[in-house]
């Protein structure tokens, strides 16, 4: 069934260092990054963004993406990421740096973000800090006009959402779409918002290597696509491991919704598609 389904992955951290076989700092197996995007094209994604959490992160992702026509990626700061305006460089220089990185690589970069408020976890950057460069980027695609998670009239996606029915109906009416990933399949009253949401302004990612439906999620007895998987410990070649997120898991994240909604999965898988399509590659044809 999956083979026949094609998948685009908005949010997937392919910089991570545990796809370099790295888990805290601890190397446990070689590196299988291309593993990884084997087991993605077989599965059916056509295009994986790789996210951009900071300026060296965005440049690293941007440099994985010109490996391979199918990969793309973001450009931005994530707001946990905010003291990087002022601690590694003049904040005016690293806002140059995020937009010389988005001008000089428009045929890969397709959005701008990760970024905004992150008020769960202030331990790493306070709330007025996450403000002043929250804005300072907003400023800047502004200018810029790509596609990210705030602005109406860029289009974008509210990334690994796990709002209210409320917060829905606020996104959506703005023109907004939703990014639902494993993270957003948690609990019972998770499973309930998403029944909520609109097909036409669905759109899924990974957010990988985290974020997988685990066996304790509320989410996961509606799937229908398993994988074998290994402890990192116990990797060998071709194998996945267990407890890192992929981008071959997106089906899992489409089952669930498909079951949710009581929707056919190839025509939501469809649905989804052209709307991914619709804001990040826009000139493509969407053919099937």
């Amino acid at each position: 069934m999956s083979s026949s389904l094609k998948f685009i992955d908005i949010g997937a951290n392919l910089t991570d260092p545990m796809y370099q076989g790295v888990y805290h700092e601890s190397k446990k197996h070689a590196p299988d990054l291309c593993d990884v995007f084997t087991r993605a094209w077989n599965q059916g994604l056509t295009k994986i963004m790789i996210t951009g959490g900071s300026l060296e992160d965005s440049k690293k992702a941007l440099d994985l993406a010109k490996t391979n026509d199918k990969l793309y990626s973001t450009v931005g700061c994530h707001p946990t990421r905010s003291l990087e305006f002022e601690e590694n460089s003049d904040p005016d220089m690293y806002l140059k740096g995020l937009e010389d990185l988005c001008i000089n690589n428009e045929e890969k970069v397709v959005a701008f973000g990760e970024f905004g408020l992150d008020y769960d976890r202030i331990k790493f950057a306070p709330k007025d800090v996450q403000i002043r460069y929250f804005k300072e980027q907003l400023k800047l695609n502004e200018k810029l006009r790509l596609p990210y998670s705030l602005i109406e009239e860029c289009g974008g996606v509210v990334h690994s959402f796990d709002g209210t029915a409320e917060d829905v109906k606020v996104i959506t009416e703005l023109g907004l779409h939703i990014g639902i990933n494993g993270c957003s399949l948690k609990t019972e009253e998770n499973l309930q918002v998403v029944k909520t949401i609109p097909i036409e302004s669905l759109m899924i990612e990974t957010d990988c290597p985290w974020c997988e439906v685990r066996p304790r999620h509320a989410g996961y007895p509606l799937i229908k696509t398993q994988f074998p998987c290994v402890k990192k410990e116990k990797w060998q070649n071709g194998s996945m491991v267990k407890s890192r997120n992929e981008p071959a898991n997106i089906i899992q994240v489409l089952e669930i919704i498909s079951s949710l909604k009581g929707e056919d999965v190839t025509k939501l898988s469809k649905q989804i598609y052209q709307n991914t399509m619709s804001v990040f590659f826009k000139s493509e044809k969407v053919e099937f």
